[in-house]
């Protein structure tokens, strides 16, 4: 089976939170996607991307409070046999002419490149009763608490 990928925006920084730049030829797909408080982002871990970093499929201690010995299936790292990431951000406003999309937050770097943007809904992207192990079972159980969240508590690295 053969399949590509197509850059269609990227990743930026501003002082005031972080931006997702369409290409132009990207930015007709916005139509419709006002209204939704909550997007999808698709992007790729560029910094990541090496056969050796591909190549990974476990990882020693990760967590504080996890096992010894994690896959990589197991964690959230950007180290995986395909980089690829999703996280959910909450749009602050979309300047549908510039193709931009305003975000307080998105845990990717500027410059990293976006592949896909889908609508956060919650009849396909909430789930109502969730478990994890008990190694993370005090993280944040939402986005809005992982703002004030002492994450450095969490990593070993």
């Amino acid at each position: 089976m053969k399949f590509g990928l197509k850059q269609i925006g990227s990743i930026e920084q501003e002082a005031s939170g972080f931006i997702v730049r369409l290409e132009s030829v990207y930015r007709e797909a916005l139509t419709g996607i006002d209204g939704f408080s909550w997007l999808n982002i698709i992007w790729w871990a560029n910094q990541f991307d090496s056969e050796e970093f591909r190549d990974i499929l476990t990882t020693q201690k990760p967590y504080k409070k996890g096992p010894e010995k994690l896959g990589i299936f197991a964690t959230r790292s950007p180290i995986r046999p395909n980089p690829v990431a999703i996280t959910p951000v909450y749009v602050s406003r979309i300047d549908f002419k510039a193709g931009v999309i305003y975000t307080p937050y998105i845990d990717a770097e500027a410059g990293t490149p976006v592949i896909d943007i889908k609508p956060y809904h919650g009849s396909s992207d909430r789930v109502d009763r969730w478990k994890v192990p008990g190694w993370c079972s005090d993280w944040p159980k939402t986005v809005k608490e992982s703002a004030d969240f002492a994450w450095e508590d969490v990593f070993n690295f």
